[in-house]
């Protein structure tokens, strides 16, 4: 073939390839939705890579083999950009989408029952010391008493570097218990127990410090009220979201148990990342907060604040409205599309 008819023949990819990166520059994000437009744009691409790689072999003239150098530099850098973030995505999912996936959720409900039911009533019941004698005994240990009393024996008073240090060790233990929470969440019964043990435990030790012979209450109050409604919400969260992988384990609606697993993996996404935000304020509160000599009128006004806060984003927010039924069922608006929205509305 000669060398004319050769490039005659290849130029048409060339000019189309061409047109194309022409038209991509003035879209914003080029490749997100369009699938036919991204196979076509790289088959055009390698066609032209390959005729680079092989412009000596076909001896194409100088001015032929540096167009083709611009072409291929130019539909490098428009398939492989890198996009800009975002934002506007972000914030509907933040601020629409996930408060209504969590508030809909019935992992969620389970999970807030289980836990703050067992904590509520393991706190009356170490507190009512007259009715059921030795129950916070049994439950917490009488060691652990002993170093929560010894704990709490001075008022709070602090550092900088030592609010520093408390806040980093604080961010490890609190995420300690929402990650086992979470991890034993695909067997569901393990969650369970350690969401329900966690509840009991706590709730015991708040009944036990709230009782009026125990002087060291109202420093632990001091120390827990600030941070408190963070971290125990993030806690009832992250085994929320263990359970609902546990669900798509079990309960596949049909769908093979992998798809089933990454469907439910995806809508548990909001809820794991909204316990993830939670127990890092509540650990940078109990790291610098918390153990402040600040008035109590203080932390206990954060706290409020704190419930009040929580109360719009997953009440308010989350109060279901229909004309995001489909859009939650599909879940087309994810920033972490992992499967496509035909599997969610099988």
């Amino acid at each position: 073939m000669k060398i004319a008819d050769l490039v005659e023949l290849r130029r048409q990819g060339w000019l189309e390839l061409e047109r194309m990166c022409d038209s991509l520059q003035s879209i914003k994000y080029p490749f997100y939705k369009n699938g036919s437009m991204v196979s076509r744009f790289s088959a055009l691409y390698r066609a032209a890579c390959t005729d680079l790689a092989m412009s000596e072999q076909y001896q194409l003239p100088p001015a032929t083999v540096e167009y083709l150098h611009r072409l291929v530099g130019r539909a490098h850098s428009q398939l492989y950009r890198s996009r800009r973030f975002p934002t506007q995505k972000w914030v509907h999912y933040i601020g629409v989408i996930a408060p209504q996936s969590i508030f809909r959720d019935p992992c969620v409900k389970v999970a807030f029952v289980v836990f703050f039911g067992l904590f509520t009533l393991s706190a009356i019941l170490a507190w009512s010391e007259g009715s059921f004698p030795g129950y916070a005994e049994r439950v917490l240990g009488a060691a652990q008493i002993e170093g929560m009393e010894k704990s709490f024996a001075k008022p709070l008073a602090g550092n900088f570097n030592q609010y520093v240090t408390m806040s980093g060790f604080y961010i490890q233990h609190n995420t300690s218990i929402g990650l086992q929470c979470f991890a034993l969440g695909p067997l569901i019964l393990p969650s369970l127990c350690a969401l329900a043990y966690n509840g009991v435990v706590l709730g015991a030790t708040f009944g036990y410090m709230t009782r009026s012979e125990v002087e060291q209450g109202d420093v632990f109050f001091q120390f827990v009220t600030a941070h408190g409604v963070f971290e125990l919400t993030a806690i009832a969260l992250s085994a929320a979201a263990g359970l609902r992988l546990g669900v798509g384990l079990f309960a596949t609606g049909g769908l093979q148990r992998i798809e089933s697993f990454k469907l439910n993996a995806e809508r548990a996404l909001p809820i794991i990342m909204t316990s993830v935000i939670l127990f890092f304020m509540a650990a940078f509160t109990e790291g610098f907060l918390s153990p402040s000599p600040l008035p109590y009128f203080v932390k206990a006004s954060f706290a409020i604040f704190s419930s009040g806060l929580l109360m719009v984003y997953f009440v308010v927010l989350g109060y279901p409205r229909p004309e995001l039924s489909h859009e939650l069922a599909t879940s087309e608006d994810n920033p972490w599309r992992t499967i496509g929205a035909g599997y969610a509305a099988r």
